[in-house]
């Protein structure tokens, strides 16, 4: 059997997770948390980060895994070795399938990237709210399918003179208030038109321009940039687009047939339009080769080849069995965790199911590492845990909805929610600005850019499962769909009677009353980072409409009154405060609110630690006393409450 070695780092913030999950090896104490002497070779009782003592023959593998994976802040380290005994690990989850651990291999390439010529592409970006820059992101992540060694820089980054070191540039501006560059490009765009700027010639570009059609000088930006290579003497790839703000599908078009393109240009910087066809195909996952005798040889780039640890969720809906099946992969670093799906579905268990799609399919989102993402976006190199020299990664199915089959689940709850919103637009009349393409409303650019940034969501599946009171709380709409009405009815285009219906709905019982807690959303990641302001913005609209009543009004009325009153922020009157007047007479009668005050302890622990406090007050530095229990409805509510007291929860 392998020797596992488990010890606790430093950073211990004593959440009893670990205990829950396997208090056979984990004991929580004042301090930090020990590895049991039951459990070790050597008997000890400590974090056995100093002997590092081998466990026992006959623990649970998993379950280690399982409470390391479950810490808050990751100080529980698992090395696994080689033993005398090569018989594979099983999964004895209940009622779990036995773990299988072939290795998966990805399919032959080789080894080093081509030397042969310059494969470098330059991907710059011009953004103000963005988008721009999450195009270049994606350039750059999709490059090596091209044979190509992508470098995204925003326009910020670089210098006018750099521009000629590179034979292949993408650029991707976008276009700000009427024709103006935006605050990255504006530097840049002054030195462009120096005496300083060189000549390209030999270089290769395209333009991917973002604008509003709803502006006189759609695109002005990106239509500059164009010129301006042109006439420095770079060869233009393919033809500048010009893109609306629903901008994903011929952005999408644009890049992949200008990363072919800038593929089919070798190292010397000759084009060979013949490999184009041949590039789109290889990207696509098809086997087509350069015709026989051609003067361009397509090289194979591939990044460092890393093992990994893929402990994938499985679930058979007829048995109700569920468990997760462990494959060891060695896989480049570089594959992305649908690549890496695939690659397991075809070479080792042709059973497994998940949702497959491109790579910005919303549909496709799982939990990696209990993190919510688009598996065809993310690199496995981004979102491994590395403990003890090991890389592990964790793929769970999303949260917050009933799972099908292993990673798929259904989505049935969200889009229910989003057709009784009823979200479509409901639109006023309003004045109208004639343009040389037609009569088209107006809107002024800050408000503009506020509408696009507050319901720009790469995912609203994503976005609905990042609220952790989802999960229990099932007839809540959901911060996706919140988001989106609040976007509506800030929208300047929205009748009085389509905005009055949209806070009905945002106001409602299940609506933004039931979140509980957003901090979770905030800490989701940037790909809908608009939805954290406009969900606090609509719940103080909630709040003030409603006259601050319900529990949430209660503790922001309680709060206010709090430091109002005593001319500064007291975190232990504060507790008491929010329980309201009874609930402070009741603590102050059962002694509660003087034991807090004074800085005696109530924790359980010696007598001796409440008398301490005579003699050196404060004794209580960092615990709570016991305080009156109030009833909740769901215990999400109860982990928000802590949450708002100490961060470390």
């Amino acid at each position: 059997m392998s020797e596992v070695v488990v010890w606790i780092a430093d950073g211990c913030i004593v959440c009893d997770a670990c205990e829950e999950e396997y208090p056979e090896v984990f004991k929580v104490t004042d301090d930090t948390c020990y590895i049991t002497a039951e459990s070790r070779t050597d008997g000890g009782f400590d974090t056995n980060e100093g002997t590092k003592s081998v466990l026992k023959d006959g623990l649970d593998l998993e379950a280690i895994q399982d409470a390391a994976g479950g810490c808050p802040v990751d100080v529980i380290m698992v090395e696994v070795g080689g033993g005398s005994d090569s018989a594979s690990e099983t999964d004895v989850e209940e009622p779990a399938a036995d773990v299988v651990e072939p290795t998966a291999t990805a399919p032959a390439v080789s080894a080093e990237a081509s030397t042969d010529g310059d494969r470098s592409l330059l991907v710059l970006s011009g953004s103000q709210s963005g988008n721009s820059e999450e195009i270049a992101a994606k350039i750059g992540k999709l490059a090596a399918n091209y044979s190509l060694e992508a470098t995204v820089k925003g326009m910020d980054e670089i210098q006018i003179g750099d521009l000629a070191g590179y034979q292949r540039i993408l650029i991707i501006c976008s276009t700000w208030g009427e024709g103006e560059m935006p605050d990255n490009a504006e530097d840049l765009w002054i030195a462009a038109n120096t005496d300083a700027a060189p000549s390209l010639a030999g270089s290769h570009f395209s333009v991917c321009s973002l604008g509003d059609t709803s502006y006189e000088f759609f695109c002005q930006c990106g239509i500059d940039w164009d010129g301006w290579f042109e006439k420095a003497g770079a060869i233009r790839i393919t033809p500048r687009v010009d893109c609306d703000v629903d901008y994903d599908a011929m952005a999408d078009a644009w890049l992949t047939d200008a990363l072919a393109h800038m593929g089919a240009i070798d190292g010397e910087g000759n084009f060979n339009e013949e490999v184009v066809a041949v590039l789109k195909e290889k990207a696509a996952g098809g086997s087509k080769k350069a015709a026989a005798g051609s003067a361009f040889d397509i090289p194979e780039l591939v990044g460092a080849e890393i093992q990994v640890n893929a402990r994938v969720f499985r679930y058979d809906p007829i048995s109700g069995q569920s468990g997760h099946d462990i494959w060891r992969c060695a896989v480049p670093e570089s594959v992305s965790v649908l690549e890496l799906l695939r690659l397991l579905k075809a070479t080792e268990d042709g059973s497994l199911t998940f949702r497959d799609g491109n790579m910005d399919d919303p549909t496709t989102a799982i939990s990696v590492n209990g993190r919510n993402i688009l598996p065809g976006r993310v690199a496995i190199s981004e979102v491994v845990r590395d403990k003890g020299g090991e890389s592990s990664l964790r793929i769970d199915p999303l949260s917050g909805f009933d799972v099908i089959r292993d990673l798929a689940v259904d989505h049935s709850d969200y889009q229910i929610h989003l057709a009784n919103s009823k979200p479509w637009m409901h639109a006023a009349t309003r004045q109208g600005t004639k343009v040389s393409q037609g009569i088209i409303g107006a809107m002024d650019s800050v408000t503009a850019s506020t509408l696009h940034q507050a319901s720009d969501c790469s995912s609203g599946q994503l976005l609905h499962a990042s609220s952790d009171t989802v999960p229990h709380n099932r007839s809540y709409i959901g911060p996706a769909v919140i988001a989106r009405l609040w976007a509506r009815y800030n929208d300047p285009r929205t009748s009085q009677k389509g905005k009055d219906g949209y806070l009905a709905t945002i106001e409602s019982e299940n609506g933004i009353k039931a979140e509980a807690d957003m901090s979770s959303i905030y800490k989701s990641g940037r790909a809908w980072e608009g939805a954290g302001p406009s969900l606090l913005e609509a719940k103080t609209k909630t709040l003030q409409d409603c006259g601050f009543t319900g529990r949430h009004g209660k503790h922001v009325w309680w709060f206010s009154e709090t430091v109002k009153l005593s001319g500064r922020l007291n975190e232990t009157v504060l507790a008491g405060a929010t329980l309201g007047p009874f609930g402070m007479a009741k603590n102050a009668i059962t002694g509660v609110l003087p034991r807090m005050l004074l800085g005696f302890t109530r924790t359980g622990g010696p007598m001796i630690r409440d008398l301490q406090a005579l003699a050196v007050p404060p004794a209580s530095v960092g615990k709570m006393p016991k305080m009156i229990n109030t009833s909740v409805d769901d215990h999400h509510e109860v982990v928000a409450i802590f949450n708002k007291f100490d961060r470390r929860f």
